[in-house]
């Protein structure tokens, strides 16, 4: 967590600086992660709760305050009897200075239940840190896939404009008829409005993104750096599996939780010991000073703290019911994340294997068809649409492949898949 912090910090004072030149500032994506990490405000919250269970170990260390107490007895009201004589032989003076004696071990099961209840607590904090990495990371590639998108909107309203420049041309030259212009024409919408829907696509997943990242932590005019690219990857189950049962905070919690469970119950039997209270007094009485000794200590006849005792044994057992939920939610949320990673894998590669160079054949082949009158304007509008159809299904398939690494990784409890 501290390297992250060190790496957010550079990062933020690399931004700022770019922020005061008004240049765009372009951040990666381990960048914004280190980013969400130093500044998300639920982040920083939730990790004051490390601070304030130590704390409570603090409490739970203290040793209970002794008692003084003094008092003065038969003192005269009387003016006249009001003298030192009858203050030194009638008048009586008594100071007893008392501790309570805690048996049981109460202190050290109350120092042991509080430093296992730390403990759950850093592991329930990386997981929210976990949850919090997997969010950025997810919006992250929503920002890229916006841009990807953003940008084939664009070639494509290039591309169609020379189109129509050149439908133009053909019909003042007679070689088309003006319904044809006009079908080409009118087509120039749908490329203006997708350019215009990718622009606020993009824009929104921006501002989502700087939610995470924190308002402070990047100027309004930042952007994401890289393109949604495909890496494929050879990840075996199994292994999955065992780092996930190993490394997942929550799961680790939850185990951890078994420990504070069992500190609860430890502590509810020391606590149905008796304290014995020792008091030490002194008595000045009739020009007579003495000493005493007296010890007290409640009879256990009713209360022994049998409630307590009980619904800690109960609680110790949901503990451990609750950590092998826990561990099922893990075995299940890693093979989803599997399944979902192989399907999304073999969709990249059904693209990749012949689809895309198909629909841009099909494409340049329609077009060049078309424009030497050797194809008919509905074939060539038609595979036009079918070409930016499937660059459009292409990229997001990009982007819920990489999707699914990161839920992989989430699922882990891990940035680095065995």
């Amino acid at each position: 967590m501290q390297q992250h912090a060190i790496r957010a910090v550079l990062v933020s004072f690399a931004v700022l600086g770019v922020a005061h030149a008004q240049a765009p500032v372009r951040i990666t994506l381990d960048e914004a992660i280190d980013l969400a990490i130093a500044h998300n405000h639920a982040l920083k919250a939730t990790e004051t709760q490390i601070p304030q269970s130590q704390a409570q170990e603090i409490t739970a260390a203290l040793r209970p305050n002794p008692t003084l107490t003094a008092d003065a007895l038969f003192i005269p009201i009387e003016p006249q009897n009001f003298n030192s004589n009858n203050i030194a032989n009638v008048t009586e003076f008594d100071a007893s200075f008392s501790y309570l004696f805690e048996r049981g071990g109460k202190r050290h099961r109350r120092i042991e239940a509080a430093r296992d209840a730390t403990a759950q607590t850093r592991y329930q904090v990386s997981d929210a840190e976990r949850t919090l990495i997997f969010n950025t990371a997810q919006q992250f590639i929503t920002a890229q896939l916006a841009e990807s998108n953003l940008d084939l909107a664009n070639q494509d309203l290039a591309s169609f404009q020379q189109t129509v420049d050149i439908a133009q041309a053909q019909y003042k030259a007679g070689a088309i008829s003006e319904g044809d212009l006009l079908k080409i024409t009118v087509q120039l919408l749908q490329f203006q409005t997708d350019v215009s829907a990718a622009k606020v696509a993009k824009v929104q997943a921006l501002v989502n993104l700087r939610e995470f990242l924190g308002y402070d932590a990047v100027s309004a005019n930042y952007d994401v750096e890289g393109d949604l690219t495909y890496q494929p990857l050879r990840l075996n189950r199994d292994d999955l599996l065992l780092k996930a049962l190993k490394n997942r905070p929550d799961l680790l919690a939850s185990r951890q939780g078994v420990s504070a469970a069992q500190s609860q119950y430890a502590l509810a039997k020391a606590n149905g010991k008796v304290d014995v209270t020792g008091a030490l007094t002194y008595s000045h009485m009739a020009d007579q000073n003495s000493m005493g000794v007296t010890v007290s200590l409640p009879l256990p006849i009713f209360d022994r703290n049998q409630g307590e005792i009980a619904r800690t044994q109960y609680a110790r057992t949901a503990a451990q019911e609750t950590a092998s939920a826990a561990s099922d939610t893990v075995l299940t949320d890693v093979n989803n994340a599997y399944e979902a990673f192989t399907g999304n894998q073999e969709v990249v590669n059904l693209y990749t294997g012949g689809y895309l160079k198909q629909a841009k054949d099909s494409r340049d082949i329609s077009e060049y068809a078309y424009h030497r009158g050797a194809a008919s304007l509905l074939d060539y509008l038609d595979a036009e649409r079918s070409y930016r159809a499937t660059q459009l299904a292409y990229r997001q398939a990009l982007a819920d492949y990489s999707i699914a690494v990161e839920q992989l990784k989430e699922a882990v409890g891990s940035r680095t898949l065995p």
